[in-house]
């Protein structure tokens, strides 16, 4: 295990340099046309949140887990393609979420992770949107997420939904580099997607 306190370029907050790219493997190419299941996740805001009730557009990010200061992250992590990059994807929508909920949308962020873990990270990068825990793998196995294995943890591969009215609208898989993905999320939806709306 790598200190996270030992990370060269501190890897918690920055996507470091030559990144293997994940491929597509086509196994979120089933995704689109969906609806959400009925499920309830446990949010960073103490509730219980099923987004399949959740009427409008939703913004859905998917990823594996957010590292944390002081605590080891699996050997090999960097090489794993799509792995990195957790808190720099969050903290991109923490950037835009205004410029998001102008398209009259609301973001969550979805991983394996404990909700114990999540609030950390909620809580240190100061997002204005909950982190819900898929723990159970209910939601990733109602929809057939692509998972994978390390350190003996299931966890979620970088998948980002665009949901209205419960119904998945456009997949984003594979997810590269994470940080980006808002910016193309947001010209999908000011071309495609939500109306704009008087949210200051």
């Amino acid at each position: 295990m790598l200190n996270a306190d030992d990370m060269p370029q501190d890897l918690l907050h920055a996507i470091p340099h030559e990144l293997p790219v994940p491929l597509d493997d086509g196994a979120c190419d089933h995704l689109v046309g969906l609806l959400l299941p009925e499920v309830g996740l446990l949010a960073t805001t103490g509730d219980s949140i099923n987004l399949a009730k959740i009427s409008g557009w939703l913004v859905i990010y998917c990823y594996p887990m957010t590292g944390q200061p002081g605590r080891g992250i699996p050997d090999g992590w960097v090489q794993i393609p799509g792995a990195a990059g957790c808190t720099p994807e969050a903290c991109s929508f923490r950037d835009h979420y205004r410029e998001l909920r102008a398209l009259n949308t609301q973001v969550f962020g979805i991983s394996t992770q404990s909700t114990a873990d999540q609030l950390e990270a909620a809580q240190r990068l100061h997002l204005p949107f909950a982190l819900l825990s898929d723990a159970g793998l209910q939601f990733a196995q109602a929809l057939g997420l692509p998972l994978f294995e390390c350190a003996g943890m299931r966890l979620l591969k970088r998948v980002t939904l665009i949901v209205k009215e419960g119904i998945i609208q456009k997949c984003y898989y594979p997810v590269f580099p994470p940080d980006q993905n808002v910016n193309e999320v947001l010209a999908w939806l000011g071309k495609w997607g939500a109306e704009p709306s008087t949210l200051r």
